[in-house]
């Protein structure tokens, strides 16, 4: 009897293992294909002009995109620099010094937030900002992002806390800490990794965003001049080219996205990466 039942028991654990790796193959087949086509197209228009000379006239062969890429680097740090630090000290008055109904619902609209179309968030911005400024301009669109990336942020910010054991605030606040020093020195950085990790992912999140950029930032085919100019961005210019009927500037579309996705990936690495230091290198 003892042994038919370590037989049905390996039996069931061969086949959930199956069933589990077939699973996995069939999740890895579609998007390892969308990478490869995407490798596939955009390597053939990657060069050096790609990455240092501005988009040519239509007609004209050649160009690159090197404006649209350092103005994806501005809006994403552009929305970091605002994002970031406001989620993660959101996130630590959620966890440390709230319980009432103000962090009820502020974590209510964390999550409706996390939820709503990103072209919303473009369209609130487009009617707040823009028309007050009377022009697209590279802070819309850093904010745009920066709301975006906000919820995300502070969710994990403050999952990120609760992990952090009690007994570590006890002890920090028996040895006659305050309150603010034992969440800094200890609670903040026994959490550090996993919130770099979320902030990383936030970033991932937002770098390919294409319809707030639309209603704030628009786009441009020089170099960028000011914070309150228009600015050129890759998904801005990957959409642009894409609904076009010249093969030149479906070419650069491809290389376009070819470098979007190698840095969202980058961010996903470097998002792994700490959090297996955090881990302690599990």
């Amino acid at each position: 009897m003892t042994g038919e039942r370590n037989q049905r028991r390996k039996f069931m654990n061969n086949l959930m293992f199956v069933l589990a790796l077939g699973a996995t193959i069939m999740a890895l087949i579609p998007l390892g294909s969308i990478l490869l086509y995407v490798a596939s197209k955009g390597l053939i228009a990657l060069n050096w002009d790609f990455f240092t000379q501005l988009p040519k006239p239509v007609g004209e062969p050649g160009g690159g995109l090197a404006n649209a890429i350092a103005g994806t680097l501005i809006l994403v740090g552009l929305a970091s620099l605002m994002g970031i630090p406001l989620g993660i000290l959101t996130g630590i008055y959620l966890s440390e010094f709230s319980r009432g109904r103000l962090a009820w619902l502020v974590r209510f609209i964390c999550d409706v937030m996390t939820g709503i179309p990103s072209i919303i968030v473009g369209i609130v911005v487009y009617g707040t900002l823009v028309l007050a400024m009377k022009r697209f301009s590279a802070i819309a669109g850093g904010v745009a992002l920066a709301i975006i990336m906000l919820p995300l942020v502070t969710r994990t910010t403050e999952e990120m806390l609760k992990l952090v054991p009690h007994s570590l605030r006890e002890a920090s606040l028996a040895l006659g800490a305050s309150r603010w020093r034992t969440t800094y020195s200890i609670v903040l950085r026994s959490a550090m990794g996993g919130i770099i990790t979320g902030s990383l992912l936030a970033v991932a999140r937002i770098a390919g965003e294409t319809a707030p950029l639309l209603f704030t930032a628009l786009n441009s085919r020089y170099w960028h001049t000011g914070l309150d100019q228009r600015i050129a961005s890759l998904p801005v210019y990957i959409y642009t080219y894409a609904t076009t009927p010249y093969d030149e500037l479906h070419r650069l579309a491809w290389g376009a996205a070819l470098v979007l996705v190698a840095m969202v990936m980058v961010a996903s690495l470097a998002a792994r990466l700490a959090g297996r230091k955090a881990g302690g290198g599990r």
